[in-house]
């Protein structure tokens, strides 16, 4: 397995349309995440990277969305560092990383820059490719693998929700859809996305929770230790007791 950080530099595209098939990849994240937004709630709502921003986000409940990019373009309302965002601790409800870690050197950094940000409870929505599927097989192709979007990084669901896991986010949902990447795909009816084990897209929404989600083998055993109790020296305190 290949580290996650690594020195080679990564450039995020200005916008799906940089992408081979990326409306459609936009297309179908969108229906993606159509049955999360209803279930967001808060005051914050930051979508990191030109990817996110194009994300149409109208049906979420949070009505105060930043869009976050570190170069100027349309929409843009904060430019900044995705390794630096400009917030303070626990400031923001919901993050939506929309392959933002596909194009990053070092995806730790960025989860824990949100991470830092985050509300307890709150919302992590974030996607990617899946290696496992038709881009994941173009990416093992020599004479494709510095085009888009084969040149992204791809890793696997996994070993994504190891690191949410390892800062302590509850994954509700990991799912893959969208198999063919040149077919359009088709809108979402049910309440929740449809999964397909070999699709090209993959999301996970997550919430961040404060309590550990499971008990350590040291703090279970300590909560079995009987509490005895010090007769002995009650004992020897009634004895010695005298009266006024």
């Amino acid at each position: 397995m290949k580290p996650a950080h690594t020195p080679q530099a990564y450039s995020l595209p200005t916008c799906w349309e940089d992408i081979p098939w990326g409306a459609h990849y936009q297309q179908a994240l969108e229906h993606a995440l159509a049955a999360w937004w209803p279930r967001v709630f808060g005051f914050h709502l930051l979508k990191v990277g030109a990817l996110s921003n194009a994300i149409a986000t109208d049906s979420c409940a949070i009505s105060h969305q930043v869009n976050i990019n570190p170069y100027a373009a349309d929409g843009v309302h904060v430019l900044a560092d995705p390794y630096q965002l400009p917030f303070s601790e626990k400031s923001i409800d919901a993050c939506l990383l929309a392959h933002t870690l596909s194009y990053s050197s070092d995806p730790h950094r960025i989860l824990r820059e949100v991470d830092r940000v985050l509300i307890n409870d709150g919302w992590l929505l974030l996607s990617g490719f899946n290696p496992i599927s038709l881009l994941g097989a173009g990416k093992l192709t020599p004479g494709l693998r510095q085009c888009q979007p084969y040149c992204a990084r791809m890793f696997t669901q996994m070993r994504m929700v190891d690191w949410l896991s390892l800062l302590n986010y509850e994954v509700l949902y990991q799912g893959t859809f969208h198999v063919v990447p040149w077919k359009i795909p088709q809108k979402i009816t049910t309440s929740a996305p449809h999964s397909a084990p070999l699709g090209c897209l993959m999301l996970l929404v997550a919430r961040k929770r404060t309590i550990p989600l499971t008990m350590s083998p040291l703090r279970q055993k300590f909560n079995k230790l009987p509490v005895r109790r010090a007769v002995g020296a009650t004992k020897s305190y009634r004895k010695g007791y005298r009266p006024f």
